[in-house]
């Protein structure tokens, strides 16, 4: 259990005892690769320096897709295991991936005409073995505009009609991360691995620095993983053997996505259009009664650990909707929020242009014994998982003589997934939000917290009905207060930013409810988590700047 307050505790136990894999990085990658060893029986440890999924796990598109831009590219490997990978992500968690009914207009001059898309997303859909009632269809010019009626209408052809997976990605982590949890994992966030310890050349483990408290612990295991992302060289450069050995480095790139209120940017149908001059395609998609827009790809090189959208950016973006939806007259201060991603790409000789950079994840050895997984996609996290698991199961039977049995994570549905699958989702969500009267919910809250916990939604209810009417003392709504305290005992919520940002969205999606209820939340976690007032100082003012950073 992913429990803030055994947390002391927990580190305390993991200085302790000698793991089997310990893993670097706590985004997608590393839960991911912490619940495929688990399940197969391996003592985890993982380590996060930030909040677990603050990294690129929380920054990105907020889409499961099997990447129709790689068929354009004729990368159909990359589609054909993308597409599938999407499928299962969301059969094993269907709380927080959603099928996504996606246009895809096609103009005269722009980078698809009507032969090229139709063909294009029949091959994908062959590829990617999407359902029959998913497959693509073809629409007319007048179809498209009954659709998106304030899409540009000159040169307009048609459009193609296919779906795609939205989803909650820093929900999916955390998710992950739970389930890798309740197979014994230990997993524990704001844990940074400083340096590694050696014996006779070989890593044995990391010493790592508690960044909350200062403390310094020594975690010891017979196999380590850097699974760190924008960080990975980083990581690589403390393992001396590492950095002398492979050329291949990280490149980074940034993304950038900008939020408009509904009445700002109406959009009912999700689209995928042609920027004006660089041939680029973003996203425009509808969630919680807001519009989202992106991405950007453009080289980074500043602070990883807190990339912003920048003017350019936003202008980018702004221009491109402009171009594609002529009559919403856009501007910069429409947008109400923004957030900015780091992808941490492979360096590839002869790639100029950002968005020609592979994709492709590779697995690096050190003659030390350190592996490192670099590159990657968040729809193809599960795949990635197991093929390190399996490199560290033939390093562990090389070295230490253990049999890893083979086990696979294709039907083993994320913590909160238990809910009979895609197919019986929406009956689960419907007979369990009934249950929410009982506990203090009107039936639309439990709705909400049902959609969002899938079967964890009981014990958010739990707390819910146990408050002695607490949340007034903090002057929070009772579901609030509920999600708040499950998050401290679940998830491992420490800071507010923690909350707002990561385990809800708010910050991106509800920023009044941050605005409004901060001050209760602060006072709660405070209150349970027993620190002191410089820490939550610090913790507020954390929350401050990323509240400047979305609205910058």
């Amino acid at each position: 259990m992913l429990n803030a307050l055994t947390r002391k505790s927990q580190l305390d136990h993991m200085s302790k005892f000698e793991y089997d894999l310990l893993i670097i990085g706590g985004g997608i990658t590393g839960a991911g690769i912490a619940l495929d060893a688990s399940k197969r029986g391996l003592n985890v440890a993982l380590v996060e320096m930030q909040d677990f999924s603050q990294g690129t796990s929380s920054r990105s598109t907020k889409l499961i897709h099997g990447g129709l831009r790689y068929l354009k590219q004729m990368q159909v490997n990359v589609v054909k295991e993308t597409g599938r990978e999407r499928a299962i992500v969301y059969e094993n968690g269907p709380h927080v991936t959603t099928p996504e009914w996606m246009l895809l207009p096609f103009h005269k001059g722009g980078t698809f005409g009507e032969f090229t898309t139709s063909l294009g997303l029949k091959v994908y859909d062959s590829l990617a073995g999407v359902d029959k009632n998913e497959r693509r269809n073809m629409l007319t010019k007048k179809e498209v505009i009954e659709r998106v009626p304030n899409i540009k209408t000159d040169g307009l052809k048609g459009g193609g009609h296919y779906v795609e997976y939205k989803t909650d990605d820093a929900r999916l982590t955390i998710e992950v991360m739970k389930k890798a949890a309740a197979y014994g994992a230990d997993a524990v966030n704001y844990v940074k691995a400083d340096g590694f310890l050696y014996e006779n050349g070989i890593v044995t483990g990391i010493s790592a620095k508690d960044m909350l408290s200062g403390d310094v612990y020594q975690i010891k295991s017979k196999a380590v993983v850097n699974a760190s992302g924008p960080w990975v060289d980083e990581v690589r450069g403390n393992d001396v053997a590492a950095k002398q050995q492979t050329k291949k480095h990280l490149v980074h790139t940034k993304g950038v996505h900008i939020v408009f209120k509904q009445e700002d940017f109406p959009l009912t149908q999700a689209i995928y259009f042609d920027t004006k001059d660089d041939g680029r395609m973003i996203f425009a998609i509808p969630r919680a009664g807001k519009t989202y827009v992106g991405t950007t790809d453009t080289f980074y090189g500043e602070d990883k650990s807190n990339p912003t959208a920048e003017a350019e950016d936003k202008a980018y973006l702004i221009d491109a909707i402009n171009f594609m939806f002529p009559t919403l007259n856009a501007d910069v201060s429409m947008i109400e929020s923004s957030w900015a991603g780091i992808r941490p790409l492979i360096q590839s000789s002869g790639s100029k242009n950002a968005s020609d950079i592979s994709r492709k994840d590779e697995i690096w050895h050190s003659t030390s014994g350190l592996i490192t997984i670099a590159g990657g996609k968040l729809t193809g996290y599960r795949h990635m998982a197991e093929e390190i698991v399996d490199d560290v199961a033939d390093y562990l039977k090389k070295h230490f003589k253990m049999n890893v049995k083979k086990v696979s994570t294709i039907d083993e549905p994320v913590s909160g997934g238990d809910v009979g699958g895609s197919v019986g989702y929406q009956n689960y969500v419907e007979n369990i939000s009934r249950k929410a009267p009982s506990y203090g919910l009107t039936l639309e809250e439990g709705f909400h917290l049902a959609m969002k916990y899938g079967s964890n939604v009981e014990t958010v209810y739990q707390y819910a009905g146990i408050t002695n009417d607490n949340h007034e003392k903090y002057e929070l709504p009772k579901l609030l207060y509920a999600e708040v305290i499950y998050g401290m005992l679940h998830e491992m919520v420490i800071k507010p930013s923690d909350f707002f940002v990561r385990r809800s969205g708010k910050l991106y999606f509800e920023i009044n409810d941050v605005l409004n209820y901060r001050k209760g939340v602060e006072q709660l976690l405070q209150d349970t988590l027993s620190y002191d007032d410089n820490a939550r100082q610090q913790y507020a003012e954390e929350l401050d700047a990323a509240i400047q950073d979305t609205k910058r």
